[in-house]
């Protein structure tokens, strides 16, 4: 597992997200306060609050493919 925060000042930037991170075929997970939610989910993003960061739990045989991939919208 790989962890790293993740910032969407825009919903621009929740559609791009979301589109990257349903490229990769291992779980990902974001995490704000105790709620926890499927990165691949549009609508569980938008339940968070967007104007904090957010943590991005990534799972897989790869993670470090999809941080690079992702990495426009680390913190």
């Amino acid at each position: 597992m790989k962890t790293a925060v993740v910032k969407l000042k825009e919903i621009r930037d929740v559609y791009d997200f979301v589109a990257a991170v349903t490229a990769y075929d291992g779980d990902i997970d974001i995490v704000s306060g105790r709620y926890r939610v499927n990165a691949k989910s549009i609508m569980g993003i938008f339940a968070l609050d967007l104007t904090q960061p957010l943590n991005l739990e990534i799972f897989g045989d790869d993670p470090d493919a999809a941080l690079k991939d992702l990495q426009r919208f680390l913190a």
